[in-house]
């Protein structure tokens, strides 16, 4: 598969906006080099611009991994304040909230034993036969036996609702077009003058909230095969089709995710998820060009899977979506050079 990389332009007037998330958008190269996690928590942390849509940077750092209840319980996190996010911050009195969610504690395939099984022997840090256990933020400490958020504090121990101790890695899939008219041209904000992007969301059945298509990354799986396989499962019901109806989604799909595409974003997500011992990471790729929108008009759009509703949207800064996606879907609209906001001052982030 052709892969594209955004440019140097970007990557270095993004530099800021990634050190808000821990993450990686200088992207096409290695990942950010192995500090150790002390240091990088407290510089992520102290150097970022937020991934909400808050315009508070400080006050919002690391702000959906501290939210509280945690999701799908009623577990309330220890508070923890701007100032005592970062690991380098000494906080003799820290006290989190210890909870992984029962489902998780079941067992399930794709979930870690508890670290005091004694049959239990993570590798952190490196590649665990098939389960990935590097960060793509570079290495994270262990403390007593578990990994710790490189981001810094969310009051909360253990897992919560994520399967694996340290990075649980995801993928992305950002599938755009140009808005067009009833003849077929290119639809033009009436404020901005820029073309109209309109991307394929989701709306969350665990929260409720308007998302992009995603999952997380089977042990052995390639990121592009997560990418297309949770687009199919939840953009476009895969899993309940007939096998007839598979193979001509897998055809078409095939076509898309062949096309020359975007890595939008590797690294750290602030995830409402995410605990002292487990956070998300994902990899948000964009496919786009001039026959995308065709690929997809052979395609119907149904829910399934982890989804609740599916449909088009318009691309602004208007949209609330799930954890840090707004984030990813502005750098798409940057990139794109299309619609994002009526505000015709200059569109790069505040510094």
């Amino acid at each position: 598969m052709a892969g594209r990389i955004l440019g140097k332009t970007l990557a270095t007037v993004s530099v800021s906006v990634a050190l808000a998330s821990v993450g990686v958008w200088f992207l096409g190269s290695r990942s950010t080099p192995a500090y150790r996690n002390s240091f990088l928590s407290s510089w992520f942390h102290l150097n970022s611009i937020t991934m909400s849509d808050s315009n508070d940077a400080k006050e919002n750092s690391h702000n959906k991994a501290r939210t509280s209840p945690y999701p799908g319980s009623k577990v309330e996190r220890s508070q923890v304040p701007n100032e005592k996010v970062g690991w380098l911050v000494e906080w003799h009195d820290y006290n989190p909230v210890e909870y992984t969610a029962v489902s998780v504690l079941a067992g399930p395939r794709w979930a870690d034993p508890q670290i005091s099984e004694t049959s239990f022997f993570p590798k952190f840090n490196e590649k665990d036969g098939h389960v990935e256990r590097k960060s793509q933020n570079g290495l994270y400490e262990i403390e007593n036996g578990r990994p710790r958020n490189p981001a810094g504090r969310t009051g909360l121990v253990g897992r919560g609702l994520l399967g694996r101790w340290g990075p649980n890695h995801a993928a992305d899939p950002i599938i755009t077009r140009w808005k067009k008219d009833s003849s077929g041209n290119k639809m033009t904000h009436p404020v901005s003058g820029k073309h109209i992007l309109q991307f394929v969301a989701i709306k969350r059945k665990d929260c409720g909230e308007w998302a992009i298509p995603g999952g997380m990354v089977d042990p052995g799986e390639k990121i592009s095969a997560t990418l297309k396989r949770e687009f199919g499962e939840e953009a476009l019901n895969s899993l309940q089709k007939s096998s007839a109806e598979k193979r001509e989604i897998e055809e078409q799909l095939h076509k898309l995710f062949s096309q020359e595409h975007l890595v939008i974003y590797r690294g750290y997500v602030d995830d409402p998820r995410n605990t002292d011992n487990a956070w998300m990471e994902t990899e948000a790729v964009n496919y786009h060009d001039e026959t995308a929108g065709e690929v997809m008009d052979n395609l119907t759009l149904e829910a399934g899977d982890d989804a609740g509703k599916v449909k088009w949207v318009d691309i602004s800064d208007k949209l609330k979506l799930y954890a840090s996606h707004l984030q990813f879907i502005k750098l798409v609209a940057e990139k794109r050079e299309a619609h994002w906001s009526e505000d015709t001052g200059p569109g790069c982030p505040r510094l």
